[in-house]
Formats: C-alpha cells, sequence, structure tokens
C-alpha cells in the first residue's frame, strides 16, 4: 500500500479535510488498472531513442493537497516516470499555502527553487499553487492528466468568492463566518452539486492535451454521472469517458465515483 501524505500541518477551519471523496482518488490513481493505463501513456521505456515529454500533472481544487502530493510522491508507481511537473489550483489562499507543504513533507528533499537538481534526483517538480479559479491562469493544450474533486453537494447555489482574506477582512465579517465561507467553497456546489462542475468540464477541451490529455473527477449519484457521460460522449468520436473507481453504496446507490475522460 502505497503511503498518504501527512496533512497534520493543515489548518481543518479553513480548509477541507481529507475524506472519502480524497482516498477514493487516491486508491483509483494507484489501482493497477489506472497505474497501467497511466503508464502506458506517460511512462518512460527502457530503450527510448529520446525521451517522451515530461507530463504535466495539475489538481484543480487542491484543498490540503493530499492528492497532488499522492501523485508526486509516488509518481513512479502511478505514471511509470518520476519526472512529473505538479501544479495546483485553488480560490483558497490558505489551500494554496497547505498543498505546497503537503508536497514538499510528501517527497522530502524537493526544492520547487531548484528544479534541475529535483530532476536530477528523479524527483517531481513542484511547479506552483495558484490561487485562481478553476483553470484560469492555464495556457491552452498544457495539462497532461487533471484530478478534480469538486465541491459537489447540491446546494441552493455556489457561495462567492471572499472578498478578501486579510485581517482586516476577517475583522469585518467574523472569523468563524469568514473561516466556514472559506470551507463551504470546498463543498457546496449549488443546484445537483454540478454548477462548478459544469464549468470546469466546459473548460476541459481547451486545456487537456490534444493527444494525451485525460481528467479524473469525481461525482456523488445526486450529481446524475450517467448524464454527464452522454455530454461527454457527445462531445465526438475521439472522447472517451468511463468510471474508474467507486466507494461503497448507501441503501442501494453508490455515493461516489471517479470519472475518467481522455482523449483517444
Amino acid at each position: 500500500m502505497l503511503p498518504t501524505p501527512s496533512t497534520a500541518h493543515v489548518d481543518l477551519n479553513r480548509i477541507y479535510e481529507p475524506a472519502e471523496d480524497s482516498y477514493l482518488l487516491l486508491d483509483t490513481l494507484s489501482s493497477p488498472a489506472e497505474s497501467q493505463f497511466l503508464t502506458q501513456r506517460f511512462g518512460q521505456t527502457e530503450g527510448q531513442n529520446a525521451p517522451s515529454p515530461t507530463p504535466t500533472i495539475v489538481e484543480v481544487g487542491t484543498g490540503s493537497g493530499v492528492v497532488l502530493a499522492f501523485a508526486a510522491a509516488n509518481a513512479r508507481t502511478v505514471f511509470g516516470r518520476d519526472d512529473i511537473l505538479a501544479l495546483g489550483t485553488d480560490v483558497n489562499t490558505f489551500a494554496c499555502q497547505a498543498t505546497r507543504q503537503t508536497i514538499l513533507g510528501a517527497y522530502q528533499g524537493l526544492d520547487e527553487g531548484d528544479a534541475a537538481a529535483s530532476k536530477d534526483r528523479g524527483a517531481a517538480i513542484l511547479l506552483a499553487t495558484l490561487n485562481a479559479d478553476l483553470t484560469g491562469p492555464l495556457r491552452s493544450r498544457m495539462v497532461d492528466v487533471l484530478i478534480f474533486n469538486p465541491p459537489y453537494v447540491p446546494s441552493r447555489d455556489v457561495p462567492g468568492f471572499p472578498g478578501g482574506e486579510s485581517e482586516d477582512a476577517k475583522a469585518i465579517i467574523g472569523a468563524f463566518e469568514h473561516d466556514s465561507h472559506l470551507l463551504s467553497l470546498s463543498y457546496e456546489g449549488g443546484v445537483d452539486g454540478m454548477q462548478v462542475t459544469d464549468r470546469l468540464l466546459d473548460q476541459l477541451p481547451f486545456v487537456l492535451h490534444n493527444e494525451r490529455g485525460v481528467a479524473y473527477i469525481l461525482f456523488c449519484q445526486q450529481n446524475k454521472p450517467d448524464e454527464v457521460m452522454e455530454r461527454i460522449r457527445a462531445w465526438g468520436e475521439e472522447w472517451s469517458v468511463e468510471i474508474v473507481g467507486r466507494s461503497g453504496k448507501v441503501a442501494g446507490w453508490e455515493k461516489l465515483c471517479v470519472m475518467k475522460i481522455w482523449k483517444n
């Protein structure tokens, strides 16, 4: 069993705590079937005349950073190579800071300021943890693997972005209310829990690499994943989609699943 990165340093009053959904993503990425798929797609083959391009792994909405840290620290097992480029985004600045700590802690000796030395050691390279909305700052077609654990709980609406995370902002709205709002951004998904995920799905064809791109997105049953897969199949025959990870069931209904979306 691959080790789960420590998140002991994470302020759980402000950042989503790793839970069943996070661990389902870890189990899915490291499963024999997905490790084989990703290794065939990105792995280094001995005797290759020229090395294949280093894959860029992006987690959108990193939260504690446990998923991206797991992918970076276990890149050899998951992707068939050590030299991955790790990048995270989150609207919560505290989550961005926590993600950096989680990744650096999971891969002892990784120095994001010394990419050359990191690569010589066969280590993943942490590019950045960006305070951003979804894939907003990313260049077109730059993402090889995108991972997304969205705010999937159905709610009346999606919380607005915080007006500021400074001490002055906290003093105005109250520390407890401020921190509660930050947490609500990580789980309240609006109508059917899909308003944020729908936006990400619209961005996928533009940010995923045109040949190698693959995405792993988590859904709950109330998100109507079967309908989502039908929508993706309508994008064209160059797209494939399937459920590759599942959690337990409640009253006969699957609670959570991981959907893989990729270019053929």
